[in-house]
């Protein structure tokens, strides 16, 4: 991002004067007065702490200007104001300027699990022929996509957005946002229901991402969810499906698995060999959405193969890493629920080991009235022949607790409060053994990263 202050001014309808000012060059944008670059606009956004009582740290940390609620009272003299209603609707308008600036091609990627890799995923893959810019780190909602858009260079070429959504009319807000002209929902789970009560519910706000969908856009989704198969009669708009089924425009063939990577051939190029460096049967239908974008953009095969081998995936996402006793650790501590619960349990459990299989979950968050039950699911996929001990961390994880009882012995399932990760932490180094591997998942809100950097 490079404009002049004039400009900006301009797109998010400043109401005082900066004619004085016009000609300051900013080059990015901040909402945390502690981490920004010199050349920064800082926005004040009110959350737990109004923004505005950090305007004046920002300008010591190098921002040239600054943001201010008209209904704040008078505006610090020794930094540029620009004196606007709301700042997180300035900041949104001057994104959707910079984003009619820049012009690039957008592909917009919502689902309730699978978003994050499949977004990386897309982007590795258009990468091998267009400048791309894609979502970093967990930047998806009001705030994040808008500096996604203004951390663009100007020759990008095409963005690569992800939109999470916890509310209905958030996708529709930030599908209107961008325009895209790719719209891929990756799946429809149980994350969030406690906002919506149903699935049928959560289908609903996720088709919301096609409400800004371009006339002559594309929307990519799962075909073999009946959810979305019925709701995209909605959508007027190009469609292409992915999944399992012949029925589906792109499906996977011959799918194997290691405990490293996942390897298949879709039906598109049955004599390309596709590897995921992902642990997982379901990632594969992740890259099944990105290659349907591929084919839309008509990237050869062997391109988006050398794109999968080479993937660079955010973090904490079902990765292997190495604990300080010698043990692997399956680290998934983003988020969870249900499904991705279900998915990477059935993965993990299949991991060959001399040692043994260890399992730390913590609760999954946003279930509402239907989280004891949900959680209690979980047992299903328990085998005490291929589990050993089971460490369950949160109130919620009780209802799992009671329900494994008939499967493990109280010395191989334990529960702990959310206040009680020193005492996991030190059961854990006690149990484990340099031959043992270790799956480590929960919603951020229970900070699982705690546990997972204690035993590294």
């Amino acid at each position: 991002m490079k404009m002049q202050l004039g400009e900006i001014a301009s797109a998010v309808s400043a109401q005082n004067d900066t004619s004085a000012w016009n000609e300051i060059e900013v080059s990015s944008v901040a909402f945390d007065s502690r981490h920004l670059s010199a050349g920064a606009l800082f926005v004040p956004l009110e959350g737990e702490r109004d923004g505005h009582e950090f305007v004046q740290n920002a300008g010591k940390n190098g921002a040239v200007a600054t943001l201010w609620k008209a209904d704040h009272g008078e505006a610090p003299a020794d930094l540029p104001v620009l004196v606007v209603d709301d700042p997180l609707a300035a900041l949104q308008a001057l994104s959707q300027h910079y984003l009619l600036k820049i012009n690039p091609k957008v592909v917009a990627v919502t689902g309730s699990n699978g978003k994050t890799t499949t977004k990386d995923m897309v982007a590795a893959i258009l990468a091998t022929h267009f400048n791309v810019t894609k979502t970093m780190d967990n930047f998806n909602n009001e705030i994040g996509v808008p500096v996604t858009i203004l951390s663009m260079e100007p020759n990008t070429e095409v963005l690569v957005i992800e939109m999470g959504m916890d509310r209905p009319g958030q996708l529709d807000f930030l599908s209107r946002l961008v325009e895209p002209d790719v719209a891929i929902i990756t799946m429809i789970g149980e994350a969030h229901i406690e906002f919506f009560g149903t699935r049928d519910k959560i289908a609903d706000a996720k088709l919301e991402i096609t409400h800004g969908l371009k006339e002559d856009g594309t929307f990519i989704y799962d075909g073999d969810e009946p959810l979305l198969v019925e709701r995209a009669k909605q959508v007027s708009q190009r469609q292409l499906t992915f999944g399992r089924q012949e029925s589906d425009d792109m499906y996977a063939l011959n799918v194997k698995g290691t405990d490293t990577q996942t390897t298949f051939f879709a039906n598109e190029w049955p004599d390309q060999e596709m590897t995921v460096p992902m642990i997982g049967d379901y990632n594969v239908n992740n890259a099944l959405a990105a290659l349907s974008v591929a084919k839309l953009y008509r990237i050869a095969p062997q391109a988006s193969a050398g794109a999968f081998t080479n993937l660079n995936l955010t973090e904490n996402r079902a990765e292997w890493v190495q604990g300080s006793a010698g043990e692997r650790i399956l680290s998934d501590v983003y988020n969870s629920n249900p499904t991705a619960v279900k998915e990477v349990m059935a993965a993990f459990s299949a991991v060959a080991t001399n040692g043994k299989r260890r399992v730390v979950l913590g609760d999954m968050l946003e279930l509402g009235d239907q989280s004891d039950s949900l959680h209690a699911s979980l047992e299903t996929v328990f085998d005490s022949k291929l589990v050993s001990d089971v460490y369950l961390v949160g109130p919620h994880m009780k209802a799992l607790y009671t329900a494994l009882l008939d499967r493990f012995d109280q010395a191989h399932l334990h529960l702990y409060g959310t206040d009680e990760q020193a005492k996991l932490i030190t059961q854990l180094k006690s149990d484990l053994t340099p031959e043992d591997i270790v799956l480590i998942k929960g919603s951020h809100g229970i900070h699982l990263e705690n546990v997972l950097a204690a035993l590294q």
